[in-house]
């Protein structure tokens, strides 16, 4: 058993807590609310919740709701006080109406903001101060009567980490054949926004494609009759023309196949190789292959499948309703959205990855991309074993904090879970948890002091 000490999502705050309360208050950037009578106000306060910060409500029909929905008339003069409750230092905004608080440190002290809602919508009301909002310090303000946004038809495209595949064995090699259907859907992106994604098999990332070296593989590629673009597939594990890419060009409607022989083990991302092939990528159309060596894998408890990819948006993170693709954004490499799995909250609250105190983990990671290097990293742990750019035939890195991941790269990390919490997978280019980077692994089971030890009653669900 290792005994290093882990920082679960409870340090995560604890650290955001410390930093804020050394820090020096920063001078008002706006000036107080206005002498105009208030036609609603709301009190809230902040504070630590199930290993979160938060604001709750502090009075009236919002009193003790976390993070709760604020609901204005059109054109309401809207007052929103903030009180301290947790001694760190926080403000409070709402950016959509160039509202923003004075900082404010130090329990009971207070600040507010005062705006007119002069337009109707769904927005968004945070604390702005680094990190504070992947902390979960946000919520919706709500003006007038919005119309309902169509989220009941947006197909959930997030991929399901546990779908991973059986491993081979110790089987021979043997002739397999791979479906891939190419669509274009309007998917869910977070609570309350959608995207048009281009997908294989209608998830981001597709497929977790699972063989042996020495098999035969043929590849079926059909493009839905309803997509509006040419699709096709380049395996990063093949060795020919365009990686199957040159072969499965087809249009709307078309199917094209090839075979391939999985000449190398390894774990390879494939993706659409249609031009313009960044866009394609961006859009969803990535995954992963994973070429056993003779004999397989070695046994693990459990395993998983995450994939990193970049969506380049019009609209800003956080804006609620249908986001339309922006080129300008991609081609400057600016993603307005980062996301684990294909959405927002894939990795957070759409799928669960679980695991028992010692047991052994293995996560198959990868990043379609299309610009940006991961640097991959779960907060709390240690990597006992990194296979480095997913070679499967060199030796693997040894206690690993930190792992670089290229776009259209790989790795695959295992590591014994030591200490129940819940441990949090990050990009460690940190300020990517504001766009949505961020997943949970759970770890069950008994507390062991030797490990790690703290005057703190154990909390499951908050990590500490």
């Amino acid at each position: 058993m290792k005994t290093h000490a882990r920082l679960t999502l409870g340090g995560l705050i604890v650290a955001l807590l410390l930093a804020a309360l050394v820090a020096t208050p920063a001078v008002a950037k706006h000036p107080s609310p206005s002498d105009i009578t208030p036609d609603v106000t709301f009190t809230l306060r902040t504070a630590i919740s199930e290993g979160k910060l938060v604001f709750i409500g502090d009075k009236g029909e919002i009193k003790d709701q976390v993070n709760p929905d604020l609901r204005v008339p059109s054109g309401a003069v809207v007052q929103i006080n903030l009180i301290n409750g947790d001694g760190a230092i926080h403000d409070v905004a709402v950016p959509e109406f160039g509202a923003d608080s004075d900082d404010i440190g130090g329990k009971g002290s207070a600040t507010a903001i005062s705006f007119r809602a002069s337009k109707d919508g769904v927005f968004e009301y945070l604390c702005t101060l680094p990190g504070h909002k992947a902390a979960g310090m946000f919520g919706k303000l709500i003006v007038g009567e919005p119309q309902e946004e169509v989220e009941s038809d947006a197909l959930d495209i997030s991929k399901d980490p546990t779908e991973v595949g059986e491993p081979v064995g110790n089987r021979g090699p043997k002739t397999l054949t791979l479906n891939l259907e190419t669509t274009e859907v309007v998917g869910k992106l977070a609570d309350g926004s959608t995207y048009t994604y281009w997908t294989f098999n209608n998830t981001v990332p597709g497929p977790f494609v699972r063989v042996r070296v020495g098999d035969t593989v043929k590849v079926n590629l059909a493009n839905a009759e309803d997509s509006n673009h040419i699709h096709s597939v380049d395996f990063h594990a093949v060795t020919g023309p365009g990686g199957g890419a040159t072969y499965t060009q087809a249009a709307p409607g078309q199917s094209k196949s090839f075979s391939f022989k999985a000449m190398a083990p390894g774990l390879y991302v494939y993706h659409c190789a249609t031009p313009m092939v960044a866009q394609h990528i961006s859009n969803g159309m990535y995954g992963m292959i994973l070429v056993e060596p003779e004999g397989g894998l070695s046994k693990v408890d459990r395993e998983f499948y995450v994939m990193q990819g970049e969506l380049y948006t019009a609209e800003r993170h956080g804006t609620r309703g249908h986001q339309e693709f922006s080129l300008d954004k991609m081609l400057d490499e600016r993603p307005e959205h980062l996301t684990f799995n294909g959405s927002m909250d894939a990795l957070t609250k759409t799928h669960n990855m679980e695991a028992n105190v010692g047991e052994n983990v293995r996560i198959f990671f990868g990043v379609g991309g299309p610009n940006l290097v991961s640097s991959f990293h779960v907060i709390g742990e240690i990597f006992d074993k990194v296979y480095d750019q997913a070679s499967l035939t060199s030796p693997p890195l040894t206690d690993v904090q930190t792992t670089l991941v290229a776009p259209g790269g790989a790795t695959m990390v295992e590591f014994e879970v030591d200490y129940p919490g819940r441990y949090l997978l990050v990009d460690h280019a940190l300020s990517r948890l504001e766009k949505g980077l961020v997943g949970f692994l759970q770890v069950n089971g008994k507390a062991d002091p030797e490990v790690f030890d703290t005057e703190e009653a154990y909390d499951p669900d908050s990590g500490h």
